[in-house]
């Protein structure tokens, strides 16, 4: 995740950081979330659930060679405790194609069920920790990457996956591309107050990563975009 990194729901932009507490104060009624990877290890999930954490995400792979050695565990602990959890690749657009990638994650824990308590797999789409920003990769050529992932995905579990990213990613490496906000849940990384401006083509976001520490749990912090009857449908 980055590192900076359907209701409708406050939109406006705003610079000023807030505090944990700020955030919490104003989104009390959402249900919150996590996200982890193989760098939180020992993830303690009762007490995660305890703490009031309703969702999950939890990096499965990135690229086509990578998969995070904790996810079965984590998982699993997620599962045990009644969590809706769900996972997530992390995208490597300058390796392989995005179909090879799509099915590469559902392959090794991407997969979906309408089980009511698995969230669709999500696209980690962002800043290239491993070299340039774009991944080598035009803007033209970025959309169609991105799409090529979707339709695999798509046609391979029946859901479009989520879409994680920044809105200053997004207008740089795909020209604030409009055609995904039709199809694909938002997923929308700023750590603020608010969500501010989201990216062109989507008319509210779905998933909010609002902090890169959600303390006293691990990992980042993130809410639902409306209440636990809409997070599970």
């Amino acid at each position: 995740m980055v590192s900076i990194k359907a209701p409708s729901f406050l939109a406006m932009a705003v610079t000023a950081l807030a505090s944990p507490s700020d955030v919490t104060l104003a989104k009390r009624a959402n249900p919150y979330g996590i996200d982890v990877s193989g760098h939180q290890p020992s993830v303690n999930w009762k007490t995660v659930k305890a703490n009031g954490i309703v969702f999950a995400y939890i990096k499965a792979t990135e690229g086509t060679g990578f998969k995070n050695p904790e996810f079965n565990s984590q998982y699993t602990g997620a599962t045990n405790v009644g969590l809706t959890r769900g996972s997530y690749h992390f995208a490597r657009p300058d390796v392989s194609t995005g179909a090879a990638q799509a099915t590469y994650f559902v392959a090794n824990g991407g997969g979906w069920s309408s089980d009511g308590i698995t969230l669709p797999g999500a696209l980690d789409i962002e800043y290239n920790p491993y070299g340039a920003t774009c991944y080598g990769k035009t803007q033209a050529a970025m959309v169609t990457w991105i799409r090529d992932f979707s339709n695999t995905y798509k046609s391979k579990t029946g859901v479009y996956p989520v879409i994680y990213t920044t809105t200053d990613w997004w207008k740089t490496c795909t020209g604030n591309n409009g055609s995904f906000g039709s199809t694909n849940p938002l997923w929308i990384a700023r750590y603020a107050s608010a969500v501010g401006t989201l990216p062109n083509g989507w008319s509210f976001h779905t998933f909010w990563q609002y902090s890169n520490s959600a303390s006293p749990n691990p990992g980042d912090a993130n809410v639902f975009n409306g209440d636990l009857a809409g997070l599970k449908r």
